[in-house]
């Protein structure tokens, strides 16, 4: 398995891994054009024959402000540890530009919590974030808990 930054043929199987889980609910769907303009936000996990089987996005949202989002690993290989070789490759990359505050809005609480992110106010976000909210399905009643880091503390940790 190879974590790389995304590249235009990714974006059929980025779309179709994103909205399988969009479907039972545990994430929000991206549309084409929606990825085509964010190609440069994804890492990908790409087995021995290039399928993909892991999707992640670190969304740059402001100054010292990034989101990680679209986290997806194949139902065939979670609990492998490409969730967290995901979500480290954008740590990795906000730690590049400098970035030190990373956040995450989720359902699954739990494996955040396990790399050291921690629960905030879904109101201390800035408002910019709550632009993909509108076409939530959930939207103006989500669900999902608000879990923020510093990226020093999580990449000197492990």
């Amino acid at each position: 398995m190879k974590i790389r930054n995304a590249t235009m043929g990714d974006v059929k199987q980025i779309h179709t891994l994103l909205n399988y889980f969009a479907d039972k609910g545990l994430l929000l769907g991206r549309s084409y054009s929606a990825l085509y303009d964010q190609l440069r936000d994804f890492k990908v996990c790409a087995n021995e024959d290039d399928k993909l089987v892991g999707v992640c996005a670190l969304h740059i949202i402001w100054d010292n402000l990034a989101e990680i989002r679209s986290l997806a690993v194949s139902e065939e290989v979670q609990g492998k540890s490409i969730g967290l070789q995901l979500v480290r490759a954008c740590l990795e990359e906000a730690a590049e530009f400098e970035i030190d505050k990373v956040f995450t809005l989720t359902y699954q609480a739990g494996f955040f919590r396990k790399q050291g992110f921690h629960g905030v106010d879904k109101s201390d976000l800035p408002h910019k974030i709550w632009s993909d909210c509108i076409n939530c399905p959930k939207f103006p009643d989500c669900d999902e808990e608000a879990l923020q880091c510093s990226v020093k503390d999580i990449l000197t940790r492990n």
